[in-house]
């Protein structure tokens, strides 16, 4: 079950906009080898949707939960997501919402 791709979606809370969290996540993305998109939303969140294996989606979560380097992350809301094979491939940077 460890290797069965999910797909989960992050809404990623606090000061998240304007420091290059999409990016951040972005990167993370890569070295984790998971697919998905991040974008801006209106409210000032940033949300993400990961899909690969679990152990992948944990260690997105805990780099989301650090953020970079000029971010201040207070809080990642987590919840299961509709598999969309668009995004296995690779992450991409969405426009915002």
């Amino acid at each position: 079950m460890g290797d069965e791709k999910q797909s989960r979606r992050y809404f990623v809370s606090g000061l998240v906009q304007g420091v290059g969290f999409r990016f951040f996540a972005q990167r993370e993305a890569g070295k984790l080898r998971i697919g998905g998109y991040a974008r801006n939303l209106l409210d000032g969140r940033v949300e993400v949707l990961a899909i690969g294996s679990s152990a992948q989606l944990d260690e997105m979560k805990n780099a989301l939960e650090r953020g970079p380097r000029f971010s201040s992350v207070s809080g990642v809301r987590e919840e299961a997501a509709h598999h969309d094979p668009r995004y296995e491939k690779g992450f991409v940077i969405e426009p915002d919402v």
